[in-house]
């Protein structure tokens, strides 16, 4: 979901983003098609509205390939391999080129075997995960992509951050203008949306994120430091306790855990940090089953029908998952991508630091 852009806000055209990140990896050693594709990645997230994974988390990905703790250049290894299935090890490189890969072999292996998986370690933050299923919808496939990522999440009834935002994304054709994608974290926010409150000098509301004694925090730039330091911890999906769920979306957290570190003899919970985490990708080639046209068709009257079911008072329209974000990516194409000011100041700062021209 699209947060309201502020008042200020200055709007950068899609393509001149895409050439300042492309420029900005390419200077720090990051191979072309390499700088391509992670660019692409994080403007994909800006053009749906996902701000807390596009452009704004940049100065993540400079600082670590200056560290030296992320490679630029990691070869991609095919650790074991079946028909179906296949686990990639990938060299602390890029997340995004490791996720892409991983999602092309699925694809490619999907279409032999129907069902096909692919695990992925030693890799970094991949960005919007979305994009990873929406390849395979976009070949008439399924798609689903897992992550897990360093530990923000706390245990229903504890305090202590040990599970990662945990995100799953799934993506299906279908007859709409748009695929259905459902792509969120399993807590109710996600560490990008305190990075995203703290550039917008916005608070975040009560009983999202609590500390050691199970206080709410609101301040985001003191949530961030807090999450450094194990004293503050986003809640799972469904808050606190039991009553609203919360050990539901706890669950679903420790699922996403496992795909993303046991199938890999990877780091997981406390051991997961910026770089050295694990994905899981898997594609279903719809043709082995149906004609593609009528799963497109089927999914399509589902969605339809959801739509134009019973409003409660006072709302005119009923959306269905990845339909604002398709209508906000139209939006961007047209009018660009909004941008704090202050934030525009710090990427002309960037540019000056890696030695590149800055953001036209």
């Amino acid at each position: 979901m699209a947060h309201a852009p502020a008042p200020d806000s200055i709007y950068i055209p899609s393509e001149s983003l895409r050439s300042f990140m492309e420029r900005v990896f390419a200077a720090l050693g990051v191979p072309g098609e390499d700088a391509r594709i992670t660019a692409d990645v994080l403007l994909e997230a800006d053009l749906r509205g996902i701000d807390s994974h596009g452009i704004g988390r940049l100065s993540i990905y400079v600082g670590r390939l200056l560290s030296g703790s992320q490679n630029p250049k990691a070869p991609l290894a095919i650790v074991a391999e079946a028909p179906g299935t296949a686990l990639l090890d990938g060299g602390a490189g890029m997340g995004q080129v490791i996720a892409v890969r991983a999602m092309e072999l699925a694809i490619r292996k999907a279409k032999e075997t129907g069902i096909a998986g692919v695990a992925a370690r030693n890799s970094s933050h991949f960005g919007f995960a979305g994009y990873f299923p929406l390849m395979a919808a976009d070949k008439g496939m399924i798609g689903m992509a897992f992550t897990n990522a360093r530990p923000s999440i706390c245990p229903t009834f504890g305090t202590e951050p040990m599970l990662g935002t945990n995100p799953i994304a799934f993506a299906a054709p279908t007859d709409l203008d748009f695929p259905f994608l459902f792509d969120a974290a399993t807590s109710i926010i996600q560490r990008g949306t305190v990075e995203l409150h703290d550039r917008l000098h916005v608070r975040l509301p009560d009983n999202l994120v609590i500390g050691p004694s199970g206080e709410s925090l609101s301040d985001p730039a003191g949530i961030l430091q807090g999450m450094l330091r194990d004293s503050a911890a986003l809640l799972p999906l469904g808050g606190r306790g039991e009553e609203g769920g919360g050990h539901k979306g706890y669950g679903l957290a420790i699922l996403v855990e496992i795909l993303s570190a046991a199938l890999q003899n990877g780091p997981y919970l406390k051991h997961v940090t910026g770089v050295g985490m694990g994905h899981f990708f898997l594609a279903i080639d719809i043709s082995k089953f149906l004609p593609v046209e009528t799963f497109r068709k089927i999914t399509g009257a589902i969605l339809r029908d959801l739509q134009n079911s019973r409003k409660e008072p006072g709302r005119d329209r009923i959306f269905v998952s990845g339909e604002k974000e398709h209508l906000t990516r139209l939006e961007r194409l047209k009018t660009g991508i909004p941008l704090p000011p202050d934030f525009v100041e710090k990427l002309r700062h960037m540019a000056e630091h890696v030695g590149v021209e800055p953001l036209q």
